[in-house]
């Protein structure tokens, strides 16, 4: 996986439900619980400050209106994997869980992982967040 168009590639040869949004923004929509949930994941690329290129995985947990900060950021302590940050989303602020990797060294399985990772713990969260509900 040297590019983001290669990525595109895999994400649609694996069966995974894609639709791009624009020429570097790839959705995935996940299926979850046999069904009864689902959660967005959005790839995408962008470049440190060398050029050097990084994929970028990340979902919308919850809208930040009314959000306890303090509880986002003790997850974002405990976390093992992703950060959270604060991105709009249709011009409204929502909590988002990212995870950037730099294209050297990323595969298939790590790609397929990074998504199922983040789109499962994503949901968690949104569920937690959201009084159990479904929003994403």
């Amino acid at each position: 996986m040297r590019n983001f168009e290669s990525i595109r590639r895999h994400l649609k040869t694996a069966g995974f439900n894609t639709t791009s949004h624009d020429e570097d923004v790839v959705c995935i929509e996940l299926s979850l619980e046999q069904g009864t949930r689902h959660q967005a994941i959005f790839l995408s690329e962008l470049d440190d400050d060398d050029g050097r290129p990084y994929l970028r995985v990340s979902t919308a947990v919850a809208p930040t209106t009314g959000l306890d900060a303090r509880r986002a950021l003790v997850f974002n302590w405990q976390s093992r994997v992703g950060y959270l940050a604060i991105g709009d989303l249709d011009g409204v602020p929502y909590l988002q869980l990212c995870e950037n990797r730099p294209y050297e060294g990323l595969d298939a399985a790590e790609v397929d992982r990074l998504v199922l990772e983040i789109g499962g713990l994503g949901d968690r969260m949104e569920r937690m967040m959201s009084a159990g509900g479904d929003l994403l």
